[in-house]
Formats: C-alpha cells, structure tokens, sequence
C-alpha cells in the first residue's frame, strides 16, 4: 500500500493513503491494524484518506512503516471481510442526510424569494400537523399535538420563519435520535453476532463461494480448519475435532464424524467436513440473536416506562401552561416558547440508549443480558441464591485423598484403582484415571476380565486375589468386606464433606479414594464483593449431602445453604423468598436448575450448563469466572444511576427553558434549539460505557 506520513510522535503514526479510501476499505484496513501486535490503538478515517496508528513494544516505527508497505486489500480472506463489523456505514448515511438538510435550509435562506420560502415552509409543515390532527382524533395527548400545535399558530399568524424554523429543528432532533439509535443496536448486535455472510457450497463435487442467505436446507457446505460453523447441520462426509465451547463450555474439542450434529457457532480445529443445512430460514444463531436485540427493547425496565409515561403524561400540563401563559400576557410567541420545549425527545430516548449501551458493555465482559428489565432487576436484588455443582464449583470431580489400610502404599492403590475404573468413563472413574496420570503412574493390564454391577461398582482378579471398588453400599453390605479392628478409628475420621470410592483386597478393605467438586478459586471473594455491593442475603441450594454442603458452605462464605433438594424444592425455594418480598437472583448450570431460573426475578446460567438452563434463563455468562457476577452487578448500579441523573437533569433542565419563555427571555425558536441540543447531549452521554 502506498501512504504519507503526515505528521509522527513517540508511539503514534498519522499517514494518509494516496488513493483515499471507501468506507469498506476503511472497515479494513482498521480490522487488520487492530489485529497486529503492538498495535495498541487504530482509528481511520475514510473521508480523508487518513489512518491514526499508536504503537507499543514489540513494534518499532520501521517494523510498522513496513508492515504498512506490504498492506494490501486483497490480503483479507472472505472470512474475514464477513467478519468485520462497525457503524462506519450508518455514520456515513445520516452524515449525508444531516449535511444535506443544513444545506438546503441554509440556501433556501439565501436563494429563494420570500414567497417561495413561506410555500417551503407550508409544505414541509403538513406531516407536523397531520400527526397533531392524528392525536387530536384518537383522543391521544401526545408530544406530537404540541409540535403541530405550536407551527400551526406560527403559520396562521403568518410567521412562517419561526414556523420553518421550529419545523426543521424538530426534523433534526427526529433524524439524531433515529442516528443514535440505530447506532446502539448495531453496535450490540455487531459486538455478539457470528458475522458469517459467505461460505463454501458443495454441489455436484463442485466448491462455489456463496452468500448464506442463498444457502437453503439440504444444501451441502464444506467448513476448512480453523472455519467457524454458520448452520445446524449435519455431517454428511469429513471427521474433525470440532471446539463447541462456545455453545456447551467443554473445553476439549469434540470428535465427529458422518452422521453427527454440530452447531452454528462452533469451530473445526482439525480436519475438514461437508455439513447438510438444517433449519436455515430464520433458526440460524445471528437471526436468533437479532431476535433477541429486537425483543430486548421491548422488555422494558420499569424505569424506561416510567420516562415514557411520565413524557406523554406531562402534554396536558405544556398545553395548560401554554395558554395560561398567554392568558396573562397576551403574547403569542412567550406561549409558543412554552410549546416549543417537551421532556418526550430526551426521556424517551436516553433511557433505552443507556439501556442498549450497558446491554453491550456487559457482551464486552462475555455476559449476555436479554433484556432491560433484567438490569434493572439486578440492580434492586437483595437476595442471591446459588446452585453448587457447576456454579460454584467446577463440576469436575477431581481426587483429593487416598487413604490406605492394612499398610498399602497410596501410590501403589491409586495404580490398581486407575488400572479398574480406566474401563468405564463416568466423572468418577475419570477423575481416579486423570490423577494416576497426573502422578505419572501406569496403569497397564494386571487384572483379569473386569465385572462392572450398574450403581454398585467394579470387581476383578489380580494376582489371583479378588478386587473391588465401589460404593459403600458394594463394598460393605452386598460383599461383607471389613475393616480392621484397628483401623476403625482412622477408617471414621474420614471426612464427610467428600464423595468415596472404596476399595478393597480379599474381603479386606485396601483404601477409600476420597473425590471432591473442587471449588472456584474466585468464589469466596465474588461472594464478599456481592455483599459489599449490597447482595445481603447468599443462599446456597444442592442435592448434595448436608455434610458436603455444609463444608462447602462454610468456605465459600454464604449466609444459608439447603442440602439434599429436589428441582421443585429450588423452585419452592425462590418462591417463598419472593413472597417475602425479595428480589432474587437465581444463579445454576444444569436441567434441575431450570425451575428455579423461571421462577427467579433473574435467571443467570453459566454458558458451560445445559442448553435448557441457558434458554430459560435471563442473561447467560460466557465467562470463565464468576466475577463477571460483580462487574453485572456494578454496571446494572450505575446504569440506574445514570437514568436517574438523566431523568433529573431533563426535567430540570427543560423546566427551566419553559420559564424562560414563559417570561419572554427565549424565543420560540431559541427553546426548540436548547431543547434538541439538551436532547443530543444526553443521548450522547447515555450511549458511552457507564463503567
């Protein structure tokens, strides 16, 4: 690529491309700046050609001069052109539309006699006062009857600047808000769709690149290593490793082969497949995501309709005043500039704005919220209620004791317990194979053929002696194995909190394998920060025993645990503390779970969990850590800070632009310029990040 530099500094670089750039070519050029290491910040500008770059070690100005050099579009992979996502273009078209309005009032001004002027204004007047004559008919007071009220009187008494005036004033506020929020959302479902539009077709043994909206179910696609899958489907040729962490958390990639589903979202680490479409029209993950943008907006928080009902709600008073105001003075334009100002624009728009904007701050920090009535839950929440097994622990069973009898090594039981349970992969055998590995301990063929009794356990010969491992109930009640008599101490002092393995030789018993759910590292601190942030009440619930919920319960820090539950009883559970009056964060992972996160004022599912738990539930976590909780937690607060501050500074603020008309200090068309300008300020600020 051939540039200048414009103008260089310590660690930042402003060039200018020769041939000027399109707002594509900007698009990429920033996505594959962003991308170089050592680039800590890029920002191009496509009308004038221009590209800002700031750099950090390990890239040097000639490393950088250089990689500029070798830049060439055609560099970036169709994947990645699909891949890129900004709001370049929707900036670019309201740009236009805002340029070409000032224009053509600015030389309407300068050109048009007038005569012609006051036809302009006439005409583009109308769909202010259709719409008053709307609300009029319908019975309905809205911010619209006072718009065409107040150009209707200018018109009639033959004031058609201050008409025009306020007329293309109210345009512009309408073009700014329909600007910032489209914006909003399509910043939010850029920063979480796929952003897959093209893709490889297979039909009769021929590869074509085709876009995905021309791809239709039964049709055949093939998806090369490292590409990401757009489509449910299924693999008709091909076997890969395939990384579905985006969609179920294992952290392993998963084999699959003909015959097998996989899932858009998901990615192909290794090999190559051919997938039959299933379900395109509409069930894809980006169309589901869209969905979920549009339904979040109607899920409401309180407060967004309580500004938008309070705006509508405050029409009557503007009107009142308007003529109350011209009642005592006899001038029309002090009660026009009383028309003229409306707590609507503002209201009705930085609320959802700061909505929209804290829903894509928290996808920045892998948090997936559905809707704004649940931040504004979060925010309220007294009460948190925990699953155990996968939330606050890792659902990983993992060894965490041998303890041996009758002078066994534990090394050497450790080997012959991996050596059976190898055999038979539930979480339990897994965990006793995984830490004779991790011990470097082989476990080769020294059994005989190996007896496995469902929910009992394993028996076997090994040096002509016989060997079990199992439950309690196997080893002691259906196989009459004992304990030495003194050995029964230690046997006892065995702690509770554990699951056991026991494990016995000859009738005797050898060793008790003791298995744990090992907690998160993070969740006694996560706790303690959603305490101090005003979370109270932590209730943990778990099927567990009460001895292992009572342990677990005492190390993380919660207020009250409930061992043992059934699925309804969580559910009960939540119920019973809602009746109470509280409002309740629910937090879980697995099938059981999805009761209680229906019933809760908030369901959170921890993406790792069951599918059914992370449908039903109201924001998902990608996380790998809980203390994306307290960051929910801390934006949710400040979101309700900010609407509340907003809603204090527009009525403050518009309250005084009123009296300053109603006593004659502004114009009318004075009060409608503040008056979108506040709009915009506010809109502005409600749009950044509220962290």
């Amino acid at each position: 690529m051939k540039y200048l530099i414009v103008h260089e500094s310590s660690g930042r670089m402003r060039i200018r491309v020769h041939a000027g750039l399109t707002v594509v070519q900007a698009d990429m050029l920033q996505y594959w700046l962003e991308r170089k290491t050592g680039i800590k910040r890029a920002v191009v500008h496509e009308r004038t050609g221009c590209a800002i770059v700031e750099y950090i070690s390990p890239m040097t100005r000639g490393a950088l001069i250089d990689l500029l050099r070798g830049f060439h579009f055609s560099q970036l992979s169709s994947g990645e052109i699909a891949s890129i996502h900004s709001s370049r273009g929707i900036n670019r078209h309201y740009e236009e539309i805002l340029v070409m309005r000032i224009l053509g009032k600015l030389l309407r001004r300068w050109l048009l006699p007038p005569a012609l002027r006051a036809i302009c204004t006439i005409f583009n007047s109308v769909p202010y006062i259709w719409r008053a004559l709307k609300c009029l008919i319908h019975g309905r007071m809205q911010v619209e009857l006072l718009d065409g009220i107040s150009i209707g009187i200018s018109l009639v008494r033959g004031d058609y600047s201050t008409a025009g005036s306020v007329g293309f004033l109210l345009g512009l506020g309408s073009l700014l808000e329909e600007w910032t929020h489209k914006k909003s959302v399509s910043d939010l479902a850029g920063s979480m769709a796929l952003n897959i539009d093209r893709v490889w077709r297979v039909k009769d043994s021929v590869e074509e690149l085709v876009a995905l909206s021309d791809i239709s179910a039964n049709d055949e696609i093939l998806v090369r290593v490292g590409g990401m899958i757009p489509t449910d489907g299924e693999i008709v040729r091909g076997e890969v490793m395939i990384n579905q962490a985006s969609l179920t958390g294992e952290s392993v990639p998963v084999a699959k082969r003909p015959g097998t589903m996989v899932y858009a979202g998901t990615v192909v680490e290794e090999g190559e497949c051919v997938i039959r479409v299933l379900h395109i029209n509409g069930d894809s993950r980006y169309d589901k995501i869209v969905a979920m943008i549009e339904s979040s907006e109607k899920l409401k928080s309180a407060a967004e309709n309580r500004a938008s009902n309070i705006a509508d709600k405050l029409v009557p008073y503007s009107l009142a005043g308007s003529a109350l105001v011209y009642l005592l003075t006899r001038n029309v334009m002090q009660a026009l500039s009383v028309l003229m100002v409306d707590f609507s624009c503002a209201l009705k728009l930085a609320m959802p704005l700061s909505v929209l904007s804290a829903i894509r701050e928290m996808s920045q920090y892998h948090v997936t919220v559905k809707g704004g009535k649940y931040l504004e839950a979060i925010a309220q929440a007294d009460t948190i209620i925990f699953d155990k097994t996968g939330t606050l622990t890792h659902a990983c069973p993992k060894v965490a004791d041998i303890v041996t009898f009758g002078g066994h090594d534990k090394d050497e039981m450790l080997r012959l317990a991996a050596c059976l349970e190898e055999h038979f992969p539930h979480s339990m055998a897994n965990a006793v194979v995984r830490a004779a590995n991790e011990k470097n301990l082989l476990h080769e063929e020294m059994h005989s053929k190996v007896e496995y009794l469902v929910a009992h356990g394993i028996s076997s010969i090994v040096d002509d002696e016989r060997v079990i491992i199992g439950s309690y109930h196997f080893v002691f009640e259906d196989e009459k194995c004992t304990v030495w008599p003194q050995e029964i101490e230690k046997f006892n002092a065995i702690p509770a909190r554990y699951s056991h393995l026991y494990m016995a030789i000859g009738s005797e018993l050898a060793a008790v394998i003791c298995i744990e759910d090992p907690l998160r590292e993070e969740a006694a601190s996560v706790l303690k920060s959603l305490k101090m942030l005003g979370l109270n009440h932590t209730v943990m619930l778990t099927g567990d025993s009460e001895q292992t919920a009572a342990a677990i319960a005492a190390e993380v820090g919660v207020d009250e645990f409930h061992a043992e539950v059934l699925p309804e009883d969580k559910a009960s559970f939540v119920d019973q503390e809602r009746a109470k009056g509280h409002t309740v964060i629910m937090l879980g992972d697995g099938i059981n779970d999805a009761p209680a996160l229906s019933a809760a004022n908030v369901g959170i599912a921890i993406s790792d969990g069951a599918a059914i738990a992370r449908e039903i539930a109201d924001i998902t976590i990608s996380a790998d850590t809980l203390e994306e909780l307290v960051t929910l937690r801390r934006i949710s607060m400040a979101l309700m800070q900010r609407i509340d501050h907003n809603y204090r500074f527009v009525i403050g603020f518009n309250g005084a632009l009123i009296a300053l008309g109603a006593f004659g200090v502004l114009p009318p068309a004075t009060s409608a310029m503040l008056h979108n300008l506040s709009t915009l300020g506010v809109s502005l600020h409600s749009m950044t990040n509220v962290l």
